[in-house]
Parts: structure tokens; C-alpha cells; sequence
């Protein structure tokens, strides 16, 4: 599978997987994120059974605050 993962092309070795197991594989281990996908945003309990396939656009995005 292909997909956009943060404006970077990324390769996975399955035709679908759930946002929750792409945060795994990658490491992605905020508190605080906002997850698009293909424009759409997707709420965190929707994380395990929304499933990314090939060629979609998925941003997963660190939220930092501070002053």
C-alpha cells in the first residue's frame, strides 16, 4: 500500500491498515494530535476502526503549545 503520511510518500506491506496501527508502526506517540485523512477529520475514537488504503492522504499532526 501507498498513502501520503504527512506530505511524504510512505510504503506499507498490507493493502489496508487502521490509523491506530499506523501510529504504532511509526512511533507516533503524542497526547495532543489532530489526524486528517483525505481532507476528513477523524476523531480519536474512530482511530481503530478507520481504515487508511492505498493512496490516501493521511496527516498526522503534533500539537505543541507553549509561550
Amino acid at each position: 500500500m501507498k498513502i501520503t503520511l504527512n506530505n511524504r510518500p510512505e510504503n506499507f506491506e498490507t493493502d489496508s491498515l487502521s490509523i491506530s496501527k499506523i501510529m504504532e508502526v511509526k512511533s507516533f506517540h503524542f497526547k495532543m494530535i489532530v489526524v486528517r485523512l483525505n481532507d476528513t477529520l477523524i476523531k480519536r475514537e474512530q482511530y481503530e476502526t478507520t481504515q487508511v488504503k492505498d493512496g490516501d492522504d493521511l496527516k498526522i499532526i503534533h500539537l505543541v503549545s507553549g509561550g
